[in-house]
């Protein structure tokens, strides 16, 4: 979960002074650079979840043969 909370504090951090850049120099370049982090962070959020959840679901039955 350390991994989790790590990468949305960055993102958060980084879509935060991409939209302080925003507003002071108002190029759209900035927003586009925030949604593409969005939507890195969504996937690699989801990707991490999913093994988190087939960590659950597959552990028990893969335990005895480790």
């Amino acid at each position: 979960m350390v991994i989790v909370r790590l990468l949305l504090f960055l993102s958060l951090a980084t879509i935060g002074v991409a939209l302080l850049l925003y507003f002071v120099r108002r190029d759209a370049r900035y927003l586009r650079f925030i949604w593409q982090v969005a939507k890195f962070t969504i996937l690699v959020l989801a990707m991490v979840l999913a093994f988190f959840a087939a960590e659950r679901l597959f552990g028990p039955m893969l335990g005895p043969l480790l």
